[in-house]
């Protein structure tokens, strides 16, 4: 398993199928740690069961929050803590919008789960990350179309911690054996592309505490 900054990620979370699925995903670690991308894998709320050491290494400066490290909940992390734009490079489109997305077609499917609902409560209380769920990621959707909302594949920009790596862009691979699937799981690899080829602007700006109600992928109100 892979070291969190501050302390160790969180062990595998405890599943209902028992000892064999627990082997199961303790040997799967071992795998994951073998792979030299960062790799997770995650549960439908997208809290992190498993990750690996380039995983760690991605995230390595990221600040203590009490909610979104990114090695316990990636979905908290890329909405919510302030270091994101610093790592996830076109933060916006790239990221918080397509995670927006999975975040609305897990509420669709599984409405009542407690920690989705408080992930809508957080959303809710942030006026910036109400305004991408209402406003923004309709219009988004609009423009890109439904493909654009998929994952796997997806080319997304990162500035990765390393300097002789900077500003690259990965591809979103994800992989998921049938046991994974069958424990609502799902692993996700970033595969960190040549650096040699051209990269888009990689961030905006760490948006500060207290910054204005409005998103550039929010459209104008007389829009």
């Amino acid at each position: 398993m892979a070291h969190q900054a501050g302390g160790q990620w969180p062990a595998p979370r405890p599943v209902p199928e028992g000892c064999e699925v627990q082997a199961y995903l303790q040997d799967y670690a071992t795998l994951l740690e073998a792979v030299p991308l960062p790799s997770l894998v995650v549960d439908h709320r997208w809290n992190v069961v498993l990750a690996n050491g380039a995983f760690e290494t991605l995230f390595r400066g990221v600040r203590p929050h009490p909610t979104a490290m990114p090695g316990d909940n990636f979905l908290r992390f890329v909405l919510f803590h302030p270091d994101a734009a610093e790592i996830l490079g076109d933060h916006e489109a790239g990221w918080c919008l397509p995670m927006l997305a999975h975040f609305e077609t897990a509420v669709e499917r599984y409405g009542h789960d407690h920690e989705l609902q408080a992930v809508r409560r957080d959303i809710a209380q942030d006026p910036i990350m109400e305004a991408a769920y209402r406003q923004g990621l309709p219009h988004w959707i609009r423009a890109v179309g439904e493909a654009g909302t998929q994952l796997d594949g997806a080319v997304r920009l990162l500035v990765h911690p390393d300097p002789r790596r900077g500003p690259i862009e990965c591809r979103i691979v994800e992989e998921t054996p049938r046991t994974l699937q069958e424990i609502g799981c799902a692993r996700l690899t970033m595969v960190l592309r040549d650096a040699r080829r051209p990269a888009a602007a990689s961030r905006r700006p760490r948006r500060a505490r207290g910054a204005g109600t409005h998103l550039a992928v929010v459209p104008d109100p007389e829009d």
